[in-house]
């Protein structure tokens, strides 16, 4: 075993790596000369996150009592503390990790610079274990990683008051520890000579293929000299976990006419894997590539079996069903399934008992890709296909992977500004990995479409809303953003309820307090319902009001006359004292009231209390009322706008 010359029983589930677990335990015991960050790296599939699952085991003190702590060599115990935070950064974006952070240490901050100040003013220093860095994100050519490092783990390491480890893709590793003084951050690179353990490849190899820990009963498994003796070739010749996993999966899922005397058919590299287990089988490699190339190229957790075939035929440029048909033992030591249930969300039937398709490691995916001609182009056969899948181009109706990733596939091929011009995408899609795929691109090649949904997409995320108030804040944002037509879509083409419909939007800044009134007419017209805003003095179109009207100053508030229902500012010779507020028994009589926080407004039943709208604002609300007829006037530090709330049993104006 590297790094030790006593006979310990070595940690039962990495079986080694003993240099390594003795540097993680001196950076958890805080011992003197150990650094107070330390990143743990490595090439894909070097076993980084079986190594820091070990090492978490004895951070655990459930875990920790199931371990042989005794028969282990005291120096890769640490000793018994609280655990550590340990937020994994898997499809997570970079603020996300932050925030998982600030809960568990209670943290009150609103805003990111006071996360960081809180965590800085901590008495006691506190312990934060990030892995999965590198699947960070839910999208992947986003770039998550990258961002997670530099916006977040970089500003932790920085801080004296948080001992960080974190499990980093190599080209970000040197990244995170620069700046920082001497001695402060160790670099733990699992396949440097220092912290390599070959030894720990050929026990891995070994424990795989015996039948008391799920191995199959064969004829080199369940003979101990033929197990080992196959296990030792694996070992020797794997060079990673990975490849030694790859290596006994195919050997265990496929044994006919294997030889285990003949090493041939050991592979030396995860490419080698792919290679050599298409050749046993009889198979060109390309095939194997092409069937799991959709694998290589999906999002977040996985394609769903359904769409396998047509995604792969779609990359390969033929029919591909026939190959997927009998290809279980081709492609099988390469895949993982995973079960999952989903609901109806955006309108779509419940999808119980699905399974999704993911390749067993990134290193997988990356060899993959590294063999496409053109990885855009590839995308963009998928991005064609999946928008095939949409039934009758209806969001609603749409697989999740289809609605919620499609935003995926068409980042990395070039395609995202031209997708985002569908209100019922904006509606319908999962709004994290939609916004993520968004940010990702220039905002000067967005159109107003989704420029309005990104500024939309914080309310979206925010209070996790259902896609019918997905909808609604959405027809808001369009109309206050200068987009009628694509409210209107909402409203009458995705068949949802919405609460309320937006009338109209007035870009006005300063509007202090609004109310509600009726203009009665002359000569027998029909009275006018306006809507009164108090403005600044000096705002174009506003008269002054009280005594400063009088006077005839500029120096008071002034108002606005804007139609309540229908668009547009009165003239500005209405005289404001002939509008008439409602009552205080009209306000009472009638059937819906008002209730208000400062992000937020609900709109309630008063026959029995239920809130029939519920309106949030990522800029604080100024000012609110409500007509006896259901027409709710708000006014934040971006304008006042109007809204047509729809409640059964409110008689709401028309």
């Amino acid at each position: 075993m590297t790094g030790t010359t006593e006979d310990y029983a070595p940690h039962p589930h990495i079986g080694g790596r003993t240099a390594a677990l003795r540097a993680l335990a001196a950076w958890r015991a805080a011992a003197p000369g150990a650094p107070r960050v330390v990143v743990l790296t490595g090439d894909a599939g070097s076993g980084r996150s079986r190594l820091l699952t070990g090492f978490l085991m004895l951070c655990e003190p459930e875990y920790r009592k199931r371990l042989p702590l005794d028969a282990m060599d005291p120096s890769t115990v640490p000793p018994e503390l609280p655990p550590p935070a340990v937020p994994s950064a898997e499809g997570l974006t970079a603020a996300q990790v932050l925030w998982l952070i600030a809960d568990h240490f209670g943290l009150r901050a609103t805003g990111v610079e006071g996360v960081y100040a809180e965590l800085a003013a901590l008495e006691e220093p506190v312990t934060v274990v990030v892995p999965d860095v590198d699947r960070a994100g839910p999208v992947r050519a986003a770039d998550e990683p990258a961002r997670l490092v530099r916006e977040v783990l970089a500003p932790l390491a920085a801080t004296e008051t948080v001992r960080l480890m974190a499990e980093v893709p190599r080209p970000l590793a040197a990244e995170l520890a620069e700046g920082l003084p001497p001695g402060t951050a160790q670099i733990i690179d699992l396949d440097a000579p220092e912290w390599a353990d070959p030894d720990v490849l050929v026990r891995f190899a070994q424990a795989a293929l015996n039948p008391e820990f799920g191995a199959p009963e064969l004829p080199f498994t369940v003979d101990p000299a033929m197990r080992l003796a196959l296990g030792a070739a694996i070992g020797r010749r794997g060079g990673s976990p990975l490849v030694v996993q790859l290596a006994v999966n195919c050997v265990l899922m496929a044994p006919e006419g294997f030889d285990p005397a003949d090493e041939r058919f050991l592979p030396t590299s995860v490419g080698a894997a792919l290679d050599l287990h298409a050749r046993r089988l009889g198979t060109d490699s390309q095939t194997l590539r092409m069937l799991l190339a959709p694998l290589a190229l999906a999002e977040a957790e996985g394609i769903p079996v359904q769409l396998w075939a047509r995604l792969a035929s779609a990359v390969a440029g033929h029919d591909m069903s026939p190959a997927i048909a009998g290809g279980l033992l081709l492609a099988g030591p390469f895949v993982q399934p995973e079960s999952q249930e989903t609901g109806s969300e955006g309108g779509g039937e419940a999808d119980e008992g699905r399974t999704l398709l993911r390749l067993l490691h990134p290193a997988l995916a990356e060899e993959i890709r590294a063999g496409l001609p053109n990885v855009a182009a590839a995308q963009t056969q998928i991005a064609m296909s999946l928008l095939e899948a949409v039934p009758e181009q209806d969001w609603g109706k749409a697989d999740p992977y289809v609605r919620d990733h499609i935003a995926g596939h068409t980042l990395e091929a070039g395609l995202l500004p031209q997708l985002l011009t569908d209100p019922g995408l904006f509606v319908h899609a999962d709004p994290v990995p939609l916004r993520a795929a968004v940010e990702a691109v220039p905002l000067e090649q967005l159109g107003a479409p989704a420029r309005t949904y990104l500024r939309t997409t914080p309310l979206l995320t925010r209070t996790q809303a259902p896609a019918e108030l997905r909808a609604a804040f959405l027809e808001t944002a369009f109309v206050e953003d200068g987009l009628p037509e694509y409210a209107e879509a909402i409203r009458e083409r995705l068949g949802l309820e919405l609460p309320w419909q937006t009338l109209w939007s007035l870009p006005v800044a300063g509007v202090s307090a609004v109310t509600v009134g009726t203009l009665p007419g002359t000569e027998g017209a029909a009275a006018t319902p306006v809507a009164v805003l108090v403005v600044p003095p000096g705002t174009p179109g506003a008269r002054p009001v009280g005594a400063a009207g009088a006077e005839g100053g500029e120096s008071g508030p002034a108002a606005l006359v804007h139609g309540l229902v229908q668009p547009g500012l009165l003239d500005e010779t209405v005289d404001l004292g002939r509008i008439v507020r409602p009552s205080e028994e009209e306000r009472a009589a009638a059937p819906l009231g008002l209730s208000r926080g400062g992000d937020y407004l609900r709109v309630w039943n008063r026959a029995d209390q239920e809130v029939v709208a519920a309106l949030i604002s990522d800029t604080p609300f100024t000012a609110a009322d409500l007509s006896p007829d259901g027409i709710l006037l708000v006014a934040t530090e971006r304008g006042a706008k109007a809204l047509r709330i729809r409640a059964a049993g409110a008689e709401i104006a028309s």
